[in-house]
């Protein structure tokens, strides 16, 4: 009988934690973009940094996929939506993803280049380093050795989209494209995590579970005319 109850109890315990582990698992927001479209930049400048704001970043896993647009040649070689300038830019947003895979330090690089791009001042570009506190020398190292490659991988994750891509910023949340509804990304994470294990930072956002069984029912009425960039163009 003894065994019998400790057999239970350790069942108990080792259900106790998939569930704890279950419900603590975070939300994936995945934007891909490319450096130089206006739109994407406008949404990371004006747009996404709310989740820092609010807290909700702890709840998110934030994945940025700088490649948007851009294809690859017959020759091998690679073509970007808005020139060679903004082939560098991914590359060196992949590099700062990769040698700062902590979320709080790249996202900071690229949300300040990014701002550059919006101010019409991307000269000014190796100044972010300083201001957000980065090593250039190692982005350069990468940029100028597997920056190519780290790219090439953000390409294949592209293509791997399903639906595929029709423009940028595309925002996934859970797998789920948002389309033309990307602006309303913040409502989308919340609604993910369901009834019972809502971040206080929806609840705070006003995203009551009310809110969100709301917004779940009706979203597909919702129109918006977001500008994007086009993969076509």
């Amino acid at each position: 009988m003894a065994s019998y109850q400790r057999l239970c109890i350790r069942n108990f315990t080792i259900f106790f934690c998939l569930v704890s582990l279950a419900s603590s698992q975070k939300v994936t927001l995945s934007l891909y973009y490319e450096a130089l479209c206006p739109y994407c930049a406008e949404f990371i400048v004006n747009h996404l940094p709310k989740i820092f704001q609010n807290g909700l970043i702890s709840a998110i896993d934030l994945q940025l996929v700088p490649w948007g647009n851009t294809v690859i040649r017959p020759d091998g070689t690679i073509l970007c939506q808005h020139g060679e300038a903004e082939c560098a830019l991914n590359a060196i947003h992949a590099c700062a993803i990769n040698a700062y895979p902590d979320v709080m330090k790249h996202f900071g690089y690229i949300y300040c280049t990014e701002q550059l791009v919006l101010e019409n001042k991307l000269e000014k570009w190796a100044d972010c380093f300083e201001m957000v506190g980065l090593s250039r020398a190692a982005l350069d190292c990468c940029f100028n050795g597997y920056g190519n490659q780290l790219e090439l991988r953000y390409a294949e994750e592209t293509s791997e989209l399903y639906p595929a891509h029709k423009f940028v910023p595309w925002v996934v949340v859970d797998n789920q494209p948002l389309q033309e509804n990307y602006q309303n990304f913040v409502t989308y994470v919340c609604n993910a995590y369901g009834s019972n294990q809502v971040p206080e930072a929806c609840r705070i956002l006003n995203h009551s579970v009310e809110t969100i069984s709301r917004f779940n029912s009706s979203v597909e009425k919702l129109s918006y005319s977001h500008q994007v960039c086009y993969s076509n163009q």
